[in-house]
């Protein structure tokens, strides 16, 4: 895994794996890999994958089973949709919303964009991927 620069390697390993959660690679309670499985796989330190499990089970996301390891938490997927969602409100609208007025660029104009996105990416996705008609 490439890590970008401006956010600790513990947090992009939490999201990497609730993005991993979030496609179905991890359903609700199945078992995720160890922390050392995963430390491995990401050639991080222990330490580094610990603090990360540790976060998501702050938030929900997963849980310990004594002896067992981390499994998904049976509501995970909602958790991560609202808080994912919360997040771009709070910092990517703002800023899109400020450009639009900059540039005159209207809500039928974004609509109107948004259509022609959803249609390329069904096209481009057949019936694998998101469910883009669902948006």
């Amino acid at each position: 895994m490439t890590f970008k620069d401006g956010q600790p390697i513990y947090q992009q390993i939490a999201e990497r794996l609730a993005d991993e959660v979030l496609s179905g690679a991890y359903p609700p309670e199945t078992r995720v890999p160890g922390v050392r499985e995963y430390s491995a796989l990401l050639e991080v330190n222990v330490n580094t994958t610990v603090k990360a499990f540790d976060l998501l089970a702050q938030r929900g996301i997963i849980y310990a089973r004594r002896g067992m390891g981390y499994y998904v938490a049976n509501d995970a997927t909602q958790l991560i949709l609202t808080e994912r969602q919360k997040d771009f409100r709070e910092q990517v609208m703002p800023d899109f919303f400020m450009r639009m007025l900059q540039l005159h660029i209207s809500m039928d104009d974004v609509e109107a964009a948004f259509r022609q996105y959803k249609e390329k990416m069904n096209h481009a996705s057949g019936e694998h991927a998101l469910n883009i008609d669902a948006l």
